[in-house]
């Protein structure tokens, strides 16, 4: 078995800090996408829990086109809210995301490192013959 790991070189956080992980690392049919926030180009986008949410998950699924994968393969979520008062709100984004495809899921409200108001990270798996 292999791991192939994803953006860890040119990985840019706030404040234009060079990242010391991979954006994603896929081994044996499994891929794990890295913490996603809110931000372009290192910057975190401004902007109400919908709009924070749909970034982070295209940050996520940018990550995820690049190594194979789609919203069918994600078996998994993580997600962290920094306010409970935007459930209801990131779920609404979250079915729009997957549809016929819900993963499981965990979602938590904790403080975040970076200044914005939600971080999500995915699990996806493929069979490797399948590719």
């Amino acid at each position: 078995m292999s791991i192939t790991r994803y953006g860890t070189t040119g990985g840019v956080g706030t404040g234009g800090q060079s990242l010391p992980f991979a954006r994603a690392t896929q081994a044996d049919g499994w891929l794990f996408v890295s913490g996603q926030t809110p931000m372009t180009d290192g910057e975190v986008v401004e902007g109400g829990i919908v709009e924070q949410t749909r970034l982070a998950f295209d940050n996520c699924l940018a990550i995820m086109h690049e190594a194979g994968y789609g919203v069918e393969d994600v078996v998994h979520v993580t997600a962290v809210l920094t306010d409970a008062r935007y459930f209801s709100s990131f779920n609404k984004v979250f079915r729009e995301i997957f549809g016929d495809h819900p993963p499981a899921r965990i979602c938590s409200v904790q403080d975040l490192v970076v200044d914005c108001k939600v971080e999500v990270d995915v699990k996806c798996y493929r069979a490797p013959t399948d590719r």
